[in-house]
């Protein structure tokens, strides 16, 4: 398989990534065959997984975690995100620093894991102020906790914002972006591809 670079981060990760949303009760509800599908994506080379915590309510998280397990976590560029509503409890969702914490141990738990290689803002939170955003997960960094952050789905505006913001406040800045991009929803090629590039290295 391909390997590419991480934005500027120098960490190699397969061309392809394995996306674990359809894993659980939205998809795939039978465990053993969402973990053949996920042996069988790194005999093939792959070894970047990217999955969220709201994917089937964490079942997603538990299934890959599972997967990993027997000496396979350490082969795996491990992708998880936080931010959309993980129930009604209005502390669990957002991107505050409470919600983050909170998030980062809740995930580690299911993913059986020590730490989550690429931990992303699953989508712009317009009532937390962008530094309080980078504090917490600057500070996850500083523990071992998550060894790299993005942001999903944010505007050219957002991420320039945000790199702004890393820069000016002294916090460690946000690495990638996961944008939706298809043949038929191309347009991040205008602004969002060409600022990832100009401020990360790519998207």
């Amino acid at each position: 398989m391909e390997q590419r670079y991480l934005g500027r981060t120098g960490v190699p990760v397969s061309k392809l990534c394995l996306g674990a949303m359809m894993f659980g009760a939205w998809g795939e509800p039978d465990h053993t065959e969402s973990i053949r599908i996920i042996h069988a994506a790194l005999d093939a080379g792959i070894n970047f997984i990217d999955t969220a915590d709201v994917y089937s309510a964490g079942e997603s998280e538990q299934i890959v975690g599972t997967a990993l397990a027997d000496g396979k976590r350490d082969r795996v560029f491990l992708a998880t995100k936080v931010g959309f509503p993980m129930g009604d409890d209005p502390h669990q969702r957002g991107a505050s620093r409470g919600r983050i914490i909170r998030g980062v141990e809740d995930s580690l738990r299911r993913l059986n894991t020590d730490r989550i290689d690429l931990y992303q803002i699953h989508r712009p939170d317009p009532n937390t102020d962008i530094d309080e955003t980078l504090a917490a997960l600057t500070a996850l960094v500083a523990q071992g906790k998550i060894r790299y952050f993005g942001h999903s789905t944010f505007a050219a505006s957002q991420i320039v914002q945000a790199q702004w913001a890393a820069r000016d406040r002294g916090h460690l800045p946000f690495r990638c972006e996961q944008p939706p991009y298809s043949i038929l929803t191309r347009g991040i090629e205008h602004d969002v591809l060409p600022t990832c590039e100009a401020y990360m290295g790519s998207a």
